[in-house]
């Protein structure tokens, strides 16, 4: 069994482990891969011998899918038994902080470049993973408290869906044997981001930064249209028809197990919290 894998970033990594602990030969592109994007004869013999293929490669600014682009025709001709893709719940736009399933339509948010990837990459066949905001080690609300950047921000009524990055995993492993189609890989509480910023300052043992307006956060544009969409992001269908279910079904859960590889933070070495956020 052997993966090849399209952007070895953060959350690919984390499936690689585990791959490679079930026996898979794991490969991919980028700065923890072993075969540079570029190298095009490198990347088509990887696809050729792959069993398995997988790209976390978001669309470029222009718009367009790079894998697709430039190995599009590849992956369609490759012999690979199965395709996945990691795409944004994004695509869902803002709902009002509704519900939302694999059944709405897509395009109408602000990523309307990463719909267009992921209708191409279903139309290549690919299962595509529509994940929320991404957090797991090193890389939690939790971090972001310790280093002083966290914020809460009033506005209320505002809710995100998130998942731990070992959900990740253990979905796209799931969908290895499941049936075609798109899956939401989300965990069962979307919640405020104030809220996990609450319990997160909770388990370190400091106060939680103060409640700013959105004028007085002084976000960056891209922090700023991620604070513009509200949702509740459904993963019924991933239970139903792959049998996942998270490990860390809420921020808590996930919180917690992360904190018992942070020390405390000692109150008088604490940093100042930050007055002015991918995933």
């Amino acid at each position: 069994m052997r993966l090849f894998v399209f952007g070895m970033g953060y959350t690919a990594q984390v499936l690689a482990g585990q791959l490679r602990a079930d026996g898979f030969d794991v490969r991919g592109t980028g700065r923890a891969g072993s075969v540079a994007f570029d190298d095009h004869a490198a990347v088509l013999a990887e696809l050729g011998a792959a069993s398995h293929v997988l790209s976390s490669v978001p669309p470029g600014r222009d718009g367009d899918d790079p894998v697709l682009t430039t190995y599009g025709a590849a992956l369609a001709a490759a012999p690979a038994r199965w395709i996945g893709y990691l795409s944004s719940t994004g695509v869902y736009g803002d709902t009002g902080g509704a519900w939302v399933d694999e059944s709405a339509e897509v395009g109408s948010g602000r990523r309307t470049a990463r719909a267009a990837a992921d209708l191409a990459w279903q139309a290549l066949g690919a299962r595509v993973f529509r994940l929320p905001g991404i957090y797991g080690p090193g890389r939690s609300a939790l971090d972001r408290v310790r280093a002083g950047a966290a914020h809460r921000i009033a506005l209320e009524g505002q809710v995100f869906s998130r998942v731990h990055v070992a959900d990740i995993a253990a979905g796209v492993i799931a969908g290895m044997s499941g049936p075609a189609g798109v899956y939401n890989l989300s965990d069962d509480e979307p919640t405020s981001q104030n809220t996990v910023i609450e319990e997160a300052a909770r388990l370190l043992g400091v106060p939680p930064p103060p409640l700013l307006s959105l004028e007085e956060a002084a976000l960056s544009p891209m922090a700023r249209a991620f604070y513009a969409e509200n949702r509740r992001v459904a993963n019924g269908r991933a239970k139903r028809l792959l049998g996942w279910r998270p490990r860390y079904p809420t921020y808590r859960e996930g919180l917690r197990a992360l904190s018992a590889t942070i020390s405390p933070i000692i109150a008088s070495a604490a940093p100042e919290p930050a007055s002015s956020d991918q995933r």
